[in-house]
């Protein structure tokens, strides 16, 4: 059987139905999934582990028998927890197919399936009696419903459920509460993600549409790294605030609520911008708790777990407010069942409706296109390239989705079409080189161009480094055992799936969020010639790329540079030159292409050791194969 799968295609710039396995689906959720990224992340498995065993310890103190409910049991590694803990029984919840299957199978590898039943429903279908999926009610809950914004995944709903159908009163829960934090800043690189800001071209002021600036914007949580976004980055113009709690092991609500916090302004600005994360503890005293806060938070930032399943969140105030030093504010947090929102209330006001986009704007532009388009230096870069193509003849066609260039183009004079000018950037564009739709844009517009047309950029190179991840390794690294359980199914089933088609495939990544080490010299591998049409034959290149540094190599990363004239020249990747111990420092708008290797290289550095690659850039569809080998000479 064969299901259509939506793809978009680079070289039309369309999405297009294809035909795929009935199977392409899941192994593309399992093949990009987090799992891994959990097993890896040993602070919040510990912490699980230690709230399991007080939890157990608890009900056997009080005589009875310990009956486990975990909803989202994944891998059935909290489940397999409680039964190491002494839980007499576990019913383990786990909707995904795939995922439950793998978990029958671990639970059976380590001897446990007499003592856990795995049950592939949502948990809101659950039954309990004797003809149900579970004898009795539980009395632990155990659960790892959360995302970055705690509540996303449905954790309140399906927590409300079960109290109400699956749990004893007064059960135990592990976590048992989780705890939200916030705190308003004054940030001009997050605040662009948010608003199009005015900005000067050749002495005239451009400013927004009204409808633009005056909208609330998407709702929509940013969820980021929020370790990678130094403290110089902006300005707390208040503490660090405790906006709400829930706790678990009661009945729990997932009707709208708000919550406020109030507190004298720490220093005069802009209020612009929350940041926000949250913590659970593991037990009813606190004592065992798993922090989501930054790196930046802590007295020795390097002693702070890292992980990518559960980060940070920022959120955009519907509008900027100056606020004076001293000033009382109040801070409140309203949310659904899904979803958070913030604003700055004036106490006894009721908080607003959750906001939503008026403008379209937000709707079609992503938060670091936002960004992309404020950035100061970049829009330098683009005029002072048009300035030096554009006359007072010049007519000028912009390719690119959303792009200010055309308006650009129009302030310094253009009045015919003379010039094809592109950013390039497209909605549709994954990895970096989907953004060769301009080149087959421009290879459709030939006919109307003039002979001496124009193009702008004139080309664009594909670059390449090999190197070494500081954390983002382990969301492909295959886990083996964890806390002492042997989940070798899981392994492989991400491996199966990763091998259907993921794994001879780049994947974007937004890598100023992901330090990592050059370990060869950055490489520019293959150009195109925008100047030219797209050839109708393959373009291919192959070489090999030496180690200079020591280090273990995890992948290679992968970007676009475009080549507006003879003297100027845009990244799309690194904005500076790798420094001597390798760091790198990647751009904060468009997201890189990661090859992993499915195994690290331990570099020596000493240039025996190399990595050889080999690119295809297939006209037919616009995309690039690409295969890597790591070999010493």
């Amino acid at each position: 059987m064969k299901t259509f799968c939506g793809r978009a295609n680079p070289a039309t710039g369309a999405l297009d139905w294809v035909e795929e396995s009935e199977e392409y689906d899941y192994h593309q959720e399992i093949a990009r999934s987090c799992y891994a990224d959990m097993l890896h992340d040993h602070d919040r498995n510990e912490k699980y582990f230690q709230g399991i065993r007080a939890a157990v310890s608890r009900v056997k103190a009080r005589g009875e028998k310990v009956i486990v409910l975990d909803i989202g049991t994944g891998t059935g590694l909290l489940s397999m927890m409680a039964v190491t803990a002494g839980a007499d029984y576990c019913y383990a919840v786990e909707v995904f197919k795939p995922m439950a299957d793998a978990a029958f199978r671990i639970v059976k590898k380590n001897g446990f399936s007499d003592k856990i039943k795995i049950i592939n429903k949502h948990s809101t279908e659950v039954t309990v009696g004797l003809d149900g999926d579970m004898q009795t009610r539980a009395n632990v809950l155990v659960t790892e419903l959360f995302d970055t914004e705690l509540i996303g995944e449905g954790a309140l709903p399906s927590y409300e459920h079960a109290h109400l159908n699956l749990v004893q009163e007064g059960c135990e829960a592990v976590p048992h509460r989780a705890t939200v934090y916030a705190q308003l800043v004054e940030s001009e690189q997050l605040w662009s993600w948010a608003q199009l800001q005015p900005m000067e071209v050749d002495g005239c002021k451009l400013l927004p549409p009204p409808a633009v600036s005056h909208c609330a914007g998407a709702h929509s949580v940013c969820d980021i790294q929020l370790s990678q976004v130094s403290p110089h980055r902006f300005t707390p113009l208040g503490p660090l605030c405790t906006m709400f709690s829930v706790d678990f092991s009661k009945p729990v609500s997932s009707a709208p609520q708000s919550h406020s916090s109030s507190f004298p302004a720490q220093s005069s600005g802009r209020a612009q911008v929350v940041l926000s994360w949250w913590d659970i503890d593991m037990d009813p005293s606190g004592s065992i708790v798993c922090s989501m806060a930054p790196s930046w938070t802590y007295p020795d930032p390097q002693s702070a777990p890292w992980r990518d399943h559960w980060m940070q969140s920022v959120y955009f105030l519907p509008v900027e407010r100056r606020v004076a030093e001293g000033e009382e504010l109040s801070l409140t947090v309203s949310h659904d069942d899904y979803s958070l929102w913030y604003s700055l209330q004036p106490d006894g006001e009721a908080p607003p409706c959750r906001p939503c986009c008026v403008c379209q704007a937000h709707l079609v532009w992503t938060r670091t296109r936002f960004g992309e388009l404020n950035d100061r230096q970049r829009t330098q870069s683009y005029v002072r390239a048009l300035r030096s193509v554009v006359k007072p003849d010049s007519v000028c066609v912009g390719v690119s989705d959303g792009s200010l260039l055309p308006v650009f183009a129009h302030m310094l004079g253009a009045k015919k079409i003379s010039v094809l000018i592109g950013e390039p950037y497209f909605s549709t564009s994954l990895l970096p080189w989907h953004s060769l739709y301009f080149w087959y844009c421009r290879t459709a517009l030939v006919r109307l161009l003039t002979p001496n047309a124009t193009i702008l950029p004139c080309s664009a190179t594909l670059c390449m480094v090999a190197v070494e991840f500081q954390d983002l390794w382990r969301i492909r690294a295959p886990c083996g055992t964890c806390e002492g359980f042997d989940v070798g199914p899981m392994d492989e089933m991400v491996q199966q799936s990763l091998d259907f088609r993921e794994s001879h495939e780049s994947e974007p990544q937004p890598l100023w969020e992901y330090p990592c080490r050059a370990l060869t010299q950055p490489r520019a591998v293959m150009t195109f010639d925008f100047l030219q049409c797209v050839p109708e034959q393959p373009i291919r290149c192959q070489g090999s790329l030496p180690f200079t540094r020591r280090g273990r190599c995890h992948g290679v990363a992968l970007w676009m540079e475009y080549q507006l004239n003879d003297d100027i020249k845009v990244s799309m990747g690194l904005t500076r030159p790798v420094s001597e111990e390798g760091a790198c420092e990647w751009s904060l708008h468009r997201k890189q292409g990661v090859y992993f290797f499915r195994s690290p290289w331990e570099s020596s550095g000493d240039g025996r050791a190399s990595v050889s690659y080999s690119f295809t850039f297939e006209p037919s569809i616009g995309d690039i194969k690409m295969d890597f080998t790591v070999a010493s000479q």
